[in-house]
């Protein structure tokens, strides 16, 4: 059981990091609005899968997190002596779309409750 919560920990700690970082220290305009949304660390936490939500159309995710990959390296120095880890894990950035996909089944539900009230149900 402890093998499954450090990395839990580790990644917790590491998506806090990181969005204070994002909030406080990087000056990237590229970054945009982005959103560190969760962190899959890997059992043995030497990478770690940044997962980032972006406010705005489709190639303001793909510039978003270009940068931030690109910027990967300086991240992980400051997460590793942030943190407090003996190893400073990798960090790969990808596009998290849940928070898009939520607002669009939500807005599929409202929709069906609509024409169900309109079908005289």
């Amino acid at each position: 059981m402890k093998e499954r919560r450090r990395p839990r920990q580790v990644g917790d700690q590491v998506r806090a990091e990181l969005a204070r970082l994002l909030r406080e220290e990087l000056r990237d305009p590229d970054i945009g609005f982005a959103t560190i949304t969760s962190v899959d660390m890997s059992p043995d936490l030497r990478s770690a899968k940044v997962f980032v939500s972006v406010f705005g159309p489709q190639e303001q995710f793909e510039k978003s997190v270009a940068a931030l990959n690109k910027a990967s390296g300086h991240l992980r120095g400051m997460v590793g002596r942030n943190c407090g880890l003996r190893l400073a894990p990798e960090l790969h950035f990808v596009e998290d779309h849940t928070i898009e996909q939520g607002a669009r089944i939500e807005e599929l539900l409202r929709t069906l409750k609509t024409t169900q009230g309109e079908g005289g149900e």
